[in-house]
């Protein structure tokens, strides 16, 4: 069989962008097809267009005693891919009420084993030696941002990035962390000498530009320190490198699935504007860079043998990881809280008495807000918000390979995986399940506290208590580094907002916008589109 998909370029405001007219594949997908050692490629114009030939002749015994039930699909090789990439959640569930709890699914000639019973996923996590995650991770990275290798099993560097990880995002290190974002964040929202007559006025601009812009900005100066000479040139430089890291991110999800990035020849031109402005010899004139990333430079120049642009792209993917699902995961608290009287006053509140038990006052001198890291962790309310927000919005897909043929243990029975396949979790599924989350489409900005009001961590499912009930930051080995930082600038951000600004949308009936699906398995879904809403300085 062959399968031919046509990529064409579209009108403005999307020309350089391809887009794959049969059939607009996920991410997902097309990582699954490229993974899959027995496909050729040949590729060539016709017509105009491009016309990518996948040719393939894998094919696997049949279905053995002991493994899970197994979902076809009527195409060959493309399996469900088709139905899966729709909609992801529809399809997981009408598979959970045909198989039951474990399913597998063909989907681009792989064979993927999902578990959807919540009350396993702990089993799932104990079977960690037959797992094999890090190639994955390290393949993703070299895909997308264009450098060699960070596995040390390659060669190109000894670095263990997990442990550098480790030391520079939690502890101590967090702390300087956190208080320069907090720093940064003041500056970025309210910009010193700024007239009184033009910080009264209110400001109407999009919510997700709004978020993306603050975020963006104060995130880069935090990580990578400021030129305090060139205050006005800096801001320029972060927003060019703004407008560079969206063209970038909006063909992401084809990087990591593996297709070339000379095909998006608007977002090729942007990584490597953004890569060129992280070189050393540009980060070493910077002041205050962070201990992520002055460890990484020194690791990088002392461990690897990666060139100058190789160093820099390593830097840019920890800009990415720590920009891409944090700034929509900052939009949907915002507009959820907001959006919500009840949230806006309770958190209000905690806000409040938080900076009155620290001392803290705002004036309209502008006085900076300190909160310390104890200070920041007591506070349930906004954690309620952010984990509400964050719950009803992130779509990640936690996949692990078989490293070898394997019995796989769970609360519903013992399942027989091969080698090479996948096992899938889509934490989804357990975050809109109606039984752990009564009512779960709808915000409920106090779902994760308790009667006493301090935060919740009991969740059922079938009467059982569930180890695992909330994880839009993945699991296990897997699970986010950068994950308690995230959840601390969302914090701050909205602590800033709710000091400082006076809120309102700018249409009265405000409706939730649905969320860009097109993201699915990469983690936070944006809004499919923005919404507006209107802001002023209080005084």
């Amino acid at each position: 069989m062959v399968l031919c998909i046509y990529k064409v370029e579209l009108e403005p405001p999307f020309r350089g962008q391809p887009y794959f007219a049969k059939h607009r594949f996920s991410s997902w997908e097309i990582f699954l097809l490229l993974q899959n050692d027995d496909h050729v490629f040949d590729l060539g114009d016709r017509c105009g267009s491009e016309l990518l030939h996948m040719v393939y002749h894998r094919n696997k015994e049949k279905l053995k005693v002991g493994e899970p039930p197994l979902e076809n699909g009527l195409i060959p090789y493309l399996g469900c891919a088709l139905k899966f990439g729709s909609n992801p959640l529809e399809f997981l569930r009408a598979n959970q009420r045909k198989h039951g709890h474990v399913f597998t699914c063909r989907l681009m000639g792989k064979y993927v084993h999902f578990v959807t019973n919540s009350l396993s996923y702990h089993k799932v996590l104990c079977h960690g030696k037959y797992f094999d995650w890090k190639k994955f991770h390290y393949t993703t990275s070299a895909k997308a941002f264009g450098h060699r290798s960070i596995d040390p099993n390659d060669g190109n560097t000894t670095e263990n990035i997990n442990n550098t990880f480790n030391k520079t995002l939690q502890g101590d290190a967090l702390c300087s962390l956190s208080e320069a974002m907090m720093k940064n964040l003041q500056s970025v929202m309210r910009p010193p000498g700024l007239p009184k007559s033009t910080s009264a006025a209110w400001v109407t601009e999009g919510m997700y530009a709004f978020c993306y812009r603050v975020m963006f900005e104060a995130g880069y100066l935090t990580l990578f320190g400021s030129d305090i000479s060139k205050t006005d040139a800096q801001r320029a430089l972060i927003l060019n490198n703004l407008d560079d890291f969206k063209q970038f991110d909006q063909v992401f999800p084809a990087l990591v699935a593996g297709l070339p990035i000379h095909w998006f020849k608007t977002a090729h031109k942007a990584r490597e504007k953004l890569a060129e402005s992280l070189k050393h010899e540009k980060l070493y004139l910077r002041d205050q860079v962070s201990e992520l990333i002055r460890l990484r430079m020194f690791l990088n120049d002392t461990l690897s043998t990666f060139d100058d642009m190789e160093k820099a792209k390593t830097h840019l993917a920890i800009l990415w990881a720590s920009q891409a699902n944090t700034i929509p995961a900052t939009f949907w608290s915002l507009f959820q809280m907001i959006r919500s009287p009840e949230a806006m006053k309770a958190a209000s509140e905690e806000v409040s008495a938080a900076l009155q038990s620290a001392g803290q006052e705002l004036s309209s001198g502008g006085n900076a807000i300190c909160l310390d890291q104890v200070q920041l962790n007591d506070m349930p309310v906004l954690d309620s918000i952010i984990k509400e927000a964050l719950r009803l919005s992130s779509a990640s897909l936690n996949i692990r390979t078989a490293k070898e043929d394997f019995t796989l243990h769970l609360e519903d029975g013992s399942y027989n995986i091969r080698k090479d396949d996948i096992i899938a979790l889509y934490p989804q599924l357990m975050h809109l399940d109606p039984e752990i989350y009564p009512d779960p489409l709808t915000f409920k900005y106090d779902r994760y506290l308790d009667e006493s009001g301090k935060a919740k961590t009991t969740f059922y499912k079938n009467g059982n208590k569930l180890k695992y009930f909330y994880m839009p930051f993945g699991s296990g080995a897997t699970i986010c580094p950068g994950r308690l930082f995230a959840v601390q600038e969302i914090k701050q951000f909205l602590i800033l907002m709710l000091s400082c600004f006076d809120l309102e949308f700018v249409e009265s009936q405000i409706k939730c916008p649905p969320l860009d699906q097109s993201r699915a398995g990469l983690g936070i879904l944006p809004p499919l589109h923005d919404i507006e809403f209107k802001y002023r300085l209080k005084h």
